[in-house]
């Protein structure tokens, strides 16, 4: 785990819009897109559309609305956040 995956681990303890994790990481969009991707494929980041209460299980989903959804980190993120 990077120390930037770390820290995004970190803000995600608890469910956060993709533009409070902007601010928080002090990040732009696209970086924080790229490695949101990254561990949405290492299953260490739940992504959830909260108008419908559905977890975004599909990365072709996700990319296209990436901005809207709300972020969680999962028990293996968290796991692997605690283990270091």
């Amino acid at each position: 785990m990077t120390d930037l995956e770390f820290d995004l681990i970190d803000n995600l303890y608890f469910v956060q819009r993709f533009d409070a994790l902007c601010k928080a990481m002090e990040m732009k969009e696209e970086e924080l897109k790229k490695m949101l991707l990254q561990m949405f494929q290492k299953e260490w980041v739940k992504v959830m559309d909260m108008q419908t209460d559905e977890e975004i299980l599909n990365a072709e989903v996700w990319t296209k609305n990436y901005s809207d959804y709300f972020y969680l980190a999962t028990k293996k993120g968290l796991f692997a956040h605690n283990t270091l």
